[in-house]
Parts: structure tokens; sequence; C-alpha cells
């Protein structure tokens, strides 16, 4: 009962959330171009679908994916689990300690960012205006290692308490260090592939992650430390996806000083 309660909450929540935009669509098409709505039918239907198709995905993010993580940085930061008893407890905070976390955050993030309905969307559409230039999943890939390095890195931040800001300054020297020397093919795709990390499948996760994490390493506040994950997630993406395509296009470079040697 509870289920169907909450699953009746989130549709009309959805609902909410999707008439803005049924409204500016449907209004510019009628109101401004006027012209009628080409197959509104099938238009209609796909509005339901996603309407559906959302409630579905919220109610299982909030059911399932989201306390997971909350749950598994609790568990790979109790201290049975890393010094397998309580007497072995250190009083210090150690970094080395907490090997298991840096990889469970590089693997959900690689795995959540793979399966991001936006990026795999992104994805083709690059796919085609480039006339296979970028391959989908190349560019998946390339965004889900950026992702994962990003989201490791940023678990050590919160297990060591060093200040946010300073690994996004150095990020950042480093994305446009990396614009001037990018093919001008991939920059504005790599802006926009650290954006579509952000979204629905990632969120939650990464969020519980962090904020699960923070509440768990002693010394940390889950509002401090807690936050800040989605900014490694945004921002390494755009990092590894201009080295994609950098390291494709050195490659390119010696395949062709060869066949003219």
């Amino acid at each position: 009962m509870d289920l169907l309660v909450g699953l009746a909450k989130t549709t009309l929540s959805t609902i909410l959330d999707v008439l803005p935009i049924a409204g500016i669509i449907f209004g510019f098409q009628v109101l401004v171009l006027r012209r009628p709505i080409p197959h509104l039918r099938r238009v209609l239907t796909g509005f339901v679908y996603v309407l559906i198709g959302l409630s579905l995905f919220l109610v299982g993010l909030e059911e399932a994916l989201f306390p997971l993580g909350k749950l598994m940085a609790e568990q790979l930061t109790d201290p049975q689990f890393i010094y397998g008893a309580a007497s072995e407890v250190s009083t210090l905070l150690r970094w080395q300690d907490y090997k298991w976390v840096y990889l469970f955050g590089a693997a959900i993030g690689f795995a959540a960012t793979i399966a991001e309905p936006a990026l795999l969307a992104v994805a083709i559409k690059a796919q085609a205006v480039s006339g296979g230039a970028i391959n989908v999943w190349g560019l998946r890939i390339a965004v889900a290692l950026g992702a994962a390095m990003g989201i490791a890195l940023g678990t050590y931040r919160i297990v060591t308490g060093t200040p946010l800001h300073y690994y996004i300054i150095a990020g950042y020297i480093v994305v446009v260090v990396q614009t001037a020397f990018a093919p001008r093919l991939i920059i504005a795709l790599a802006y926009d592939s650290g954006g579509v990390t952000t979204s629905t499948v990632t969120v939650p996760l990464v969020t519980a992650l962090g904020l699960g994490l923070a509440s768990t390493v002693p010394g940390r506040s889950p509002l401090i430390d807690g936050f800040g994950l989605i900014a490694f997630a945004c921002l390494f993406p755009m990092i590894s996806v201009m080295a994609y395509a950098q390291i494709g296009q050195w490659r390119a470079r010696r395949a062709g000083t060869r066949r003219q040697e």
C-alpha cells in the first residue's frame, strides 16, 4: 500500500513537472507558429509513455538505488570491515584504509554513467551529425572513465577532508589548457558531456554515496563534506573526452607520418 501511495505521489509530481514543457511546446506550435500539431495522437501517446516511465524510474531510484548507495558507503567504511576487529581500530584517520571506497566510487561512477539515458541520447546525436566520426561507445566509455576518476578522487577528498575548491580550480585549469589544444570538433561536445552525467541515474547514486561516506567517516560533516561529488562527476568527463579526442588525433597523425615514410 505504501508503495502504491508513493507511486501515485511521484506520478502526480511528474505530471506537474512535465506539464509546463508540454504547455510551451503546444503553445508555441498553436499560438506562435499557428500550425496544427502533426501526428497529435502519436505525440500524446509519447507523453503518456514519458510520464509512466519517469514515474516508475523515480520510484525505483528512491526505493532501491538511493538507499543502496548509502548502504554500501556505510558498509565499506565500517571499522569491522576495514580493520577486521573493533579492538584493532586506529584512532588516526588514514586515507589508505579506505581503498575499497575509492574502488567502489570509481565502479559506481563508471556504471551509472554508462547507464545514463542523457549520455546515450547525446552520443547518438553526436554520431549522426558527425557522419560517424564520433563513435557512440567510444564517447560513452570516455565520459564514463572521466566520471569514474572524478568520483574516486571525490571520495578521497571526503576521506581526507581537504577543501573542495582546490580540486575544482586545478581541474578547470586542466580543462582550459586542453581546450587550447583539443580538436575543435570535440570541444563543445566535451563540455556538454560533463553536464549530461549529472542526470537521473548518476545524481541519486553519487549523492547517496557522498552523504553516506561523510556520515560514517570520523570527523566529517554530511553538510560540509557530503556534497561536491557531483562537481567531480561533471568536471572530469570534460577532461577525459578531450583527452580521448587528442589521443585519436595524435594516432591519426602518427599513422599519416608512417605512410609518408
